[in-house]
């Protein structure tokens, strides 16, 4: 079976750490992006150049209609896809007493909803060839909550206990289901929080500095190929939370 990787939200970041490396480690790679086209188009010019297989595909993951559109697209031109990489997600600062609803459901129906479609879209050819595995970008406020990241902490947990459920779930089937929990990560995210505070965040680190996206992509791809693990989360935090 070819071996096909669809990483949401994957033309920046974290989630263009991790489609990088799973291409260069011989998958056939789907950049799926909401709105960054161009880094989207630009990132699978470079995979190409390289000698990688890569496609990008726009869909809204927290969009069932979308995100089923998008599989099919990628079933057509790589084949069903054997990997699944749910990292698209959003985050807002605020006092829990002034989170709206729509903000509310913005958050989760993304970073929770988002796994929750993707998941379904896959799985079925998964089911029958009784072979694959979805690994989900969590977050140590996921496991730990922080203060004024109530609903990202909130939709970061939730996606540790929809892990667990689909491994123990699929298990039987040969897939495995297992959760990376970044902690503070040199991405455009951090930034919102201001260099006062991130000042303060470095110090605070054991090696005084953040982690990178490629060693968050380390992380996944070693879930991705580890075939005796499922149903954990492994925190790449540089040792912030013991």
């Amino acid at each position: 079976m070819e071996k096909v990787a669809l990483v949401t939200g994957s033309s920046r970041g974290i989630g263009a750490a991790i489609a990088t490396l799973l291409a260069h480690e011989g998958w056939a790679v789907c950049i799926n992006y909401l709105e960054q086209r161009k880094k989207a188009e630009a990132l699978v010019a470079k995979l190409r150049t390289e000698g990688c297989v890569a496609m990008c595909v726009q869909a809204d993951v927290a969009d069932r209609s979308s995100v089923d559109a998008m599989v099919r697209q990628i079933e057509d031109a790589l084949g069903h896809v054997t990997l699944l990489v749910n990292n698209a997600g959003i985050a807002r600062q605020q006092q829990f007493q002034d989170v709206d609803q729509e903000t509310w459901h913005r958050i989760l129906s993304v970073n929770l909803g988002g796994c929750f479609n993707c998941s379904q879209a896959v799985i079925r050819p998964m089911l029958r060839e009784h072979s694959g595995c979805i690994i989900n970008i969590s977050s140590i406020w996921g496991s730990h909550g922080a203060s004024c990241e109530s609903v990202y902490s909130s939709s970061k947990h939730a996606i540790i206990g929809l892990t667990r459920s689909l491994a123990a779930e699929f298990a039987p089937s040969g897939i495995r289901v297992n959760c990376v929990a970044p902690g503070v990560i040199e991405t455009d995210m951090i930034q919102a929080l201001g260099e006062e505070t991130l000042a303060v965040l470095r110090k605070e680190m054991p090696f005084r500095r953040f982690g990178t996206p490629e060693e968050v992509a380390k992380s996944v791809l070693h879930l991705a190929t580890a075939e005796y693990i499922t149903g954990q989360v492994l925190t790449v935090d540089g040792g912030f939370l013991f």
